[in-house]
């Protein structure tokens, strides 16, 4: 015989070493308390990472949104202002000598109210008065008569024939105050003319001569 001693059993191979039929297995080795923590509450956490997951990439998306335009500014009141000439009216009963009166139609085409500050004319010799008074605000899209009644004060400083007299409006909207000159064309430059022809007429008929 050799000097080999006899062979060892392998682990697991004794009858001591393996279990008896209908032995229950061992018991797990105990797991930390956080491993624990994690096992009654994984729904719990899955869904707060979840939250946390959307709120971060909404939170993105909302922060690199396309930044949408500004809106556009009113027009300036200028562009959507229009004045007719409607004719000569009566001067009212209480106006002073050389007196005569016109009227005229505003309308605001689009855009904010409009508020009428200020109605004058180029021509020192003639003072202006209107209806309604001023300052008046206008609606969109309706039409504001008024009526303008002008005197002559000095006949050497007025035209006798006016070609394209106007009128200076002061108008303010949102957007701007501006002053507009309206050409009101010819036959109000004829019915001006007209009326103070007839105004210095009179005056030089009732001066005496030198």
């Amino acid at each position: 015989m050799s000097g080999v001693g006899p062979v060892e059993p392998g682990e697991g191979t004794r009858a001591w070493d393996i279990p008896a039929p209908g032995t229950p297995p061992p018991p797990e080795p105990p797991r930390g308390s956080l491993t624990q923590a994690y096992t009654r509450h994984r729904r719990v956490v899955l869904s707060i990472a979840a939250t946390v997951v959307l709120l971060a990439g909404g939170g993105y998306l909302y922060a690199t949104r396309p930044e949408e335009a500004p809106p556009d500014p009113p027009p300036y009141p200028s562009q959507v202002v229009g004045i007719t000439y409607l004719g000569r009216e009566p001067a009212p009963d209480e106006a002073p000598p050389k007196s005569f009166g016109i009227g005229v139609e505003l309308t605001v085409e689009s855009g904010p109210p409009v508020t009428v500050l200020r109605i004058t004319q180029p021509y020192a010799g003639l003072s202006l008065a209107s209806v309604p008074r001023l300052p008046f605000r206008t609606r969109t899209g309706f039409h504001h008569k008024i009526n303008i009644t002008m005197q002559v004060t000095e006949c050497a400083q007025v035209p006798r024939n006016a070609r394209l007299p106007f009128l200076d409006v002061t108008l303010r909207n949102t957007r701007a105050i501006q002053v507009h000159s309206f050409i009101l064309g010819e036959r109000y430059a004829h019915d001006l003319s007209e009326a103070v022809q007839v105004a210095c007429s009179t005056n030089s008929a009732s001066s005496p001569k030198p």
